[in-house]
């Protein structure tokens, strides 16, 4: 079981944010700190991998919701053209070990991804 983290929160409601897609096993919310115009965190509700090398090894159907939710959220809020970012350690800028993607659209801000 992973620490317990700000997505894990989330997850069990007791930090509310805007739901704009959910499944069984996946949520989607926007960014706090959005780096681009379209900026959704999309996330399992698990809380047993940290990053997306644990989520492919582990579950690999559940890493293909996530994409396929992101996909759907890409067409609604962006006409399918989207970028998906996951960032993997510390040095790649990942502050929040509860795997998620940055599902990105629109003209990109120059400030980086690090940060979650």
């Amino acid at each position: 079981m992973a620490a317990e983290t700000v997505f894990g929160k989330i997850v069990a409601g007791e930090i509310p944010v805007e739901i704009l897609a959910e499944t069984e096993r996946v949520i989607a919310f926007p960014d706090i700190s959005p780096q681009a115009p379209v900026h959704i965190l999309v996330i399992p509700k698990s809380t047993e991998y940290r990053d997306v090398t644990e989520l492919a090894a582990g579950d690999p159907g559940l890493l293909a919701e996530l994409v396929s939710v992101a996909k759907s959220l890409a067409e609604e809020h962006a006409g399918g053209e989207f970028r998906l970012v996951f960032n993997t350690g510390a040095g790649a800028g990942q502050t929040v070990f509860h795997v998620h993607a940055h599902l990105l659209a629109g003209a990109l801000e120059e400030r980086s991804l690090l940060g979650s």
